[in-house]
């Protein structure tokens, strides 16, 4: 399955899918390498890999916030194979 980037339907699947099949401790999600969180009234959710932070805002706006591209290539290549996982 190709991941569109841009879209932040698939970041929200992402998140769906960490929340759903992750461990939780402390209020954080935890599947794959991948965490998941939100603020207390979900209107903020936050996706984290290694130094990458993906802020989804209720809005429909998102933010990428990293400091290594390559931990950004890394991060769609394992979310594009966990969804077409869930899928399959």
């Amino acid at each position: 399955m190709y991941l569109n980037r841009l879209k932040k339907q698939n970041m929200l699947q992402v998140f769906n899918l960490i929340t759903t099949k992750g461990n939780k401790l402390d209020g954080v999600y935890e599947f794959s390498g991948i965490r998941a969180s939100h603020d207390f009234d979900g209107y903020t959710c936050w996706l984290s890999y290694k130094d990458l932070t993906i802020s989804l805002l209720f809005h429909g706006a998102y933010d990428f916030d990293y400091q290594d591209k390559e931990t950004l290539e890394l991060f769609f290549k394992k979310v594009s194979r966990l969804l077409g996982e869930s899928n399959a």
